[in-house]
């Protein structure tokens, strides 16, 4: 540990966080002691909850808290439990009639549980169909399809279709084993049999790589502040929730041997014995089989079979998410792995000076980890002769439901958009006309349909006001009201939001009531989206004013007040 008690960070005690890490062993007994009361009752979190963390020796707000923040405990469910999509790909499908649909279907709205306790229905934002939607989980079995209501009815014939994936680069890095069939774990085993950690930091720091989550951090240098120090933990990042983008869902499920040999190969480089792989709720095939392949490698000695054997080969684990996108960012994933709830924390203090329970901790995205084994594999050189100077290498971008040919195509970073759009993706079905398209989810942007002569990269997308994020690509066509658009952004912001800060917590449930309001947003609303933009405490709060704002230059004259 880092010489602090668990709860001090950065000189700040956390006696909730303290008396978590002594009594529930990191947190993982509360978390798990929560999801099992939740799944028999449909009483809300308040009469169940206190009871699940005082059966772990904490007190009753130690329960309370995660158990009203995620939306996975908070919801009602009943003995059948179905999570509508109704993320941004699966709006645009069907300009968001789905969900009513799906509704009259089951007999019960959405956040409720029908009177015999039967039938529970949530809506979630994004379950990883987006080249299939709109989608819904059947408690764990998928289902897609503009029929969705007819399959959820049992009158049509339930349908789930994976993933098309193809490479466009002529070698791939994150396809190499789901589409040239190429061993990641042999790659590991040469590595820890021949390599010093410091070789691999630097083959990857010659690479050029960044973290593909959307932060773009320099991956080495985030390894080499946390590299060698006591305790130091690796978290893979599987809490994929910018909707459009289903990459990492396609490398956990169809390739976790990659993934696990990156994440191995990154706590080998940072010294870490201990490895975690966060996989977000609605993902529930990627972690069964994750925990599939973590059972097999550590049969095959790749991978330690418990903490204290753990030495070059780590002992990792598979956690899940409960349902929050916040969650995802760094911070909140770290409080979500401690039990508590998955709202941002101030930093400084650094994740890689005090992250789980203070122990130094690296946080990098799957498809982050996913180019490790290719890297070390060829070398880093050969990496970054790829995509562009000051963007190397190679990206999993995703095409939505709207597109002609709909699925993940790895590209190298700098291939023009609209390459992508119709090149790759044959443009729109039926030739309908593309008006707009979003790029990097909700915290990143649109760009307007005859607009696209942009290269992938994040500097040339933050010119345009988008962002890369994790390259979701969404497309909207002429049937899609922008209006409705505009509250639907507006709505995710509002539902989204951790509250952990006034500015985001506040600004968001404003904006939406403007947003409903199609009179315009009026002259408050310029102060509001500046108030968001500089005093939010994470990059959700900070950036929704800034996607808004391109939405309203995407669709010019019927956005009209948006775009300050």
């Amino acid at each position: 540990m880092s010489g602090r008690m668990p709860g001090e960070r950065g000189g700040r005690r956390d006696a909730l966080r303290e008396l978590t890490a002594r009594h529930a062993e990191r947190g993982a007994p509360l978390a798990a002691a929560l999801e099992r009361a939740r799944s028999g009752t449909a009483q809300a979190p308040g009469t169940w909850a206190p009871r699940a963390a005082e059966a772990v020796g904490l007190p009753a707000a130690a329960g309370l808290g995660p158990a009203t923040f995620f939306a996975d405990l908070a919801a009602p469910r009943g003995e059948r439990h179905v999570r509508v999509c109704t993320a941004t790909a699966c709006f645009a499908a069907r300009g968001g009639k789905h969900l009513a649909e799906v509704e009259r279907e089951l007999g019960v709205a959405a956040g409720t549980v029908d009177e015999a306790g039967a039938t529970s229905l949530q809506a979630v934002h994004c379950l990883g169909y987006c080249y299939a939607g709109p989608a819904a989980l059947d408690g764990a079995l998928p289902r897609a399809g503009p029929d969705l209501a007819d399959q959820l009815g049992g009158r049509t014939e339930p349908r789930a279709p994976g993933v098309p994936a193809a490479d466009t680069t002529g070698e791939p890095v994150l396809l190499a084993g789901i589409l040239g069939g190429r061993s990641a774990r042999d790659v590991w085993r040469r590595a820890v049999a021949g390599l010093r950690p410091e070789d691999v930091r630097q083959e990857v720091g010659v690479s050029g790589l960044r973290g593909r989550g959307g932060a773009g951090f320099p991956v080495a240098d985030k390894w080499a502040a946390a590299a060698g120090r006591p305790d130091t933990v690796v978290v893979a990042n599987g809490d994929e929730g910018d909707p459009g983008s289903y990459a990492d869902r396609l490398l956990m499920e169809e390739d976790p041997e990659r993934v696990l040999a990156g994440l191995a190969l990154a706590c080998f480089a940072c010294g870490a014995r201990r490895g975690i792989v966060l996989v977000r709720s609605e993902y529930p095939e990627a972690a069964t089989r994750l925990r599939r392949e973590v059972e097999r490698a550590a049969e095959a000695g790749d991978l330690a079979p418990s903490a204290g054997t753990a030495g070059p080969a780590p002992y990792v684990e598979i956690a899940e998410g409960a349902g929050s996108y916040v969650a995802g960012e760094e911070t909140a994933l770290i409080a979500r792995l401690e039990g508590a709830r998955g709202c941002a924390r101030p930093r400084p203090p650094y994740p890689t000076d005090h992250g789980l329970w203070d122990a130094p901790t690296v946080v990098n995205n799957v498809e982050t980890l996913a180019a490790v084994p290719w890297i070390v594999a060829h070398g880093g050189t050969a990496y970054a002769r790829r995509g562009v100077p000051d963007e190397t290498g190679t990206k999993l971008v995703c095409l939505s439901e709207r597109f002609a040919r709909p699925g993940a195509y790895e590209v190298e970073l700098g291939t023009p958009v609209d390459e992508i759009v119709t090149r790759y993706g044959g443009g729109l079905k039926g030739g309908r006309e593309l008006v707009a398209l979003q790029i990097g989810g909700p915290l990143g942007g649109f760009l307007a349909g005859n607009a696209l002569h942009v290269p992938l990269t994040t500097a040339a997308l933050a010119e345009h006001g988008a962002a890369l994020g994790h390259a979701g690509t969404v497309a909207f066509d002429d049937g899609i009201d922008p209006h409705e658009l505009l509250r639907h952004v507006w709505e995710f912001a509002a539902d989204e939001s951790c509250g952990a800060c006034s500015p985001c917590r506040v600004g968001s449930r404003r904006g939406l009531e403007l947003a409903r309001d199609r009179k315009g947003p009026g002259e408050s609303y310029g102060q509001l989206a500046r108030l968001m933009g500089e005093a939010s405490l994470c990059a959700f709060g900070r950036r929704v004013p800034a996607a808004v704002r391109s939405l309203a230059r995407a669709y010019g004259p019927a956005l009209e007040g948006w775009n300050r």
